[in-house]
């Protein structure tokens, strides 16, 4: 039990480094929450700061996921007395959760939509890539990014039913699955909301 707890503190430390947090203030002089729409990742940085540090926020928050899934793994194949599943898991859900409620930030962070790709990606390169594209084509037709992240986490534990190879540690996914998205969807409940009303942004391809 303490192995797992351990591997929880330290996904959530890694998931709480909020680098549009500190790209914006660094580079462009203010706290990235404090324009647009308030949160503290890639899309309102692409809009309030622009598209170098969007990107390379982008980047960032991909590689928090995958460096605690590593870390995960890491931890695994020391202490043997546990299940390097139930550590992968522990270590993809506590970093959305930093990242969401970040302890360096004041607990006002991202929705994890990057991060929760990075860990995606690692976990099982194949349904990571599905989600992908599946979300690129949704917000290419929509001109909505929180349309296409709500899908690709509702696809999520759908495809680890289906799916059950191709993990980087064998396990059963599903509850992982599931748990991720509500993750995912809570954070989006105010872009839920305005998708409802049509009033969700939309972006611009011809900027």
């Amino acid at each position: 039990m303490a192995v797992y707890i351990l591997m929880a503190i330290i996904a959530y430390a890694i998931g709480s480094v909020n680098f549009s947090i500190i790209f914006s203030k660094k580079f462009a002089g203010f706290d990235v929450r404090e324009k647009g729409s308030g949160n503290a990742g890639t899309t309102n940085m692409l809009r309030s700061v622009g598209k170098g540090l969007a990107a390379l926020t982008l980047i960032c928050d991909i590689l928090k996921g995958v460096v605690a899934i590593l870390i995960a793994i890491g931890i695994g194949k020391i202490a043997t007395e546990v299940k390097p599943e139930i550590l992968v898991q522990i270590a993809g859900i506590f970093a959305i959760v930093g990242h969401t409620f970040p302890v360096y930030f004041g607990f006002k962070g991202g929705k994890g939509v990057a991060t929760s790709l990075g860990i995606l990606l690692l976990t099982n390169w194949q349904i990571g890539l599905i989600c992908l594209v599946f979300a690129i084509l949704i917000m290419a037709l929509s001109r909505m990014v929180s349309l296409g992240s709500l899908m690709a986490a509702v696809l999520f534990p759908v495809l680890t039913i289906f799916i059950t190879d191709n993990y980087i540690v064998p396990g059963n996914y599903i509850v992982f699955g599931i748990i991720m998205a509500l993750i995912v969807i809570f954070n989006h409940r105010a872009n839920i909301k305005r998708i409802y009303n049509g009033e969700e942004n939309r972006l611009s391809f011809k900027k």
